[in-house]
Parts: structure tokens; C-alpha cells; sequence
């Protein structure tokens, strides 16, 4: 079964990249192992609402802003 996070994996890369982190350290900082965070984000692993919160959080951004579509 494929997993889709579109658009909220597509906009944490796109942050990570943006603000110069590290994929490591958003992981650390959010809570999660590199392996974990990063089957998240290549749509290995369901991105769940309560993820978005500590992904946000570890980003500085609004929940929000993982939501937008990437055009």
C-alpha cells in the first residue's frame, strides 16, 4: 500500500531545506529517531495530526503551514 503525506511531507522538506536544518535535528527536536521522521517524510509512514503538531513545533512554524499545496 502506498502512503501519501502530500502536501505536508512535500512542505517539511521544503521548510528543512528553507531554514538550513538538518533532517536529524528537526527529528531530535520533534521527538522522533532519523529513521522514523525520515519514513515520514518519503511516505513510508502515515503522517498522523498529532505529528503534524510536534513537526510543526520542532520547525517554528503554524500547523497550518504544512497544509498549504506546493504549486
Amino acid at each position: 500500500m502506498k502512503i501519501d503525506n502530500t502536501p505536508v511531507s512535500d512542505n517539511v522538506v521544503r521548510i528543512i531545506k528553507e531554514k538550513g536544518y538538518k533532517q536529524c535535528a528537526i527529528a531530535r527536536k520533534a521527538g522522533y529517531s532519523r529513521q522514523v521522521f525520515g519514513n515520514m517524510v518519503n511516505n513510508n509512514r502515515v503522517i498522523r495530526p498529532k505529528d503534524v503538531e510536534r513537526i510543526a513545533q520542532a520547525l517554528e512554524v503554524d500547523a497550518g503551514d504544512l497544509f498549504t499545496p506546493i504549486n
